[in-house]
């Protein structure tokens, strides 16, 4: 029976997909970050399905993933648990106050190596053009959530607990965003990956100066920070939002 029961576990977890895994538990991040797994853009594939498509046992990946979880996990870490005001007020008071604070210093670092290390690293050339489109993007995505997306999540929220009927623009405005701000998503976690890949894994060159080193730490800094952002908003924040107007229609 034991053994029935471990199995059984096995396959519930090979089923489910990279975002639910770490959407439940934000310590097995670690273990997908370890093994170059995509949980944030890339978190609706399978376990078992990136495991075939990496070469990695999932038996390996289910005993990693069992040993972060031995300590008590958290509860300020339980972002899965937090009502979705707060876990709205949290990713804008931390994740899109990193990018405010951020982009145009990182894109300023990038344009100055290539300007200055171009000729003989030609890869920073594109870094820096990468850079900058998406400095360009986030900005307006950024805004659309703040000042659209955002809010109507609020308002409809805040409906559902007063037992009011949520305001149809809001809906419309929320089914509409969903799709809008993943596709954005996508597309912010391709040109990310593409950095990493011209960045060589931000390998410091043997010619580099200390700005050239400062702008790759900060590529990557960048990158763990958009993960956990984007982790939030897809695996936790979109599919609660989702939920609003479900609800409505079972109304």
């Amino acid at each position: 029976m034991e053994n029935q029961h471990s199995d059984k576990q096995l396959k519930d977890s090979a089923d489910r997909t990279i975002g639910e895994i770490v959407a439940d538990d934000y310590r097995t991040a670690r273990v997908f970050e370890d093994h170059g797994i995509d949980f944030c853009c890339g978190g609706k594939i399978a376990l078992s399905a990136i495991c075939r498509d990496k070469g990695i046992e999932l038996a390996v990946i289910e005993q990693e993933l069992a040993a972060v979880k031995v300590a008590s996990l958290d509860r300020s870490l339980n972002y899965s648990a937090w009502e979705l005001p707060f876990l709205v007020d949290f990713i804008v008071n931390t994740h899109h106050a990193y990018l405010h604070d951020n982009m145009e210093q990182i894109a300023g670092y990038t344009r100055k190596i290539a300007e200055v290390h171009g000729s003989n690293h030609p890869e920073v050339q594109e870094i820096a053009e990468i850079f900058s489109k998406m400095v360009t993007d986030l900005t307006d995505h950024l805004q659309y959530e703040e000042g659209v997306f955002f809010p109507s999540i609020k308002r409809c929220d805040a409906a559902g607990k007063s037992h009011a009927v949520p305001d149809a623009i809001d809906l419309e405005t929320i089914r509409a965003g969903l799709e809008k701000l993943q596709q954005e998503h996508e597309e912010v976690g391709d040109a990310i990956h593409r950095i990493r890949h011209l960045a060589r894994d931000y390998e410091i060159p043997g010619d580099a100066c200390n700005t050239f080193m400062l702008t790759y730490q900060k590529l990557e800094e960048f990158e763990d920070d958009l993960h956990k952002h984007v982790h939030l908003e897809n695996n936790i924040l979109f599919p609660k939002a989702a939920q609003l107007f479900s609800n409505e229609r079972t109304m």
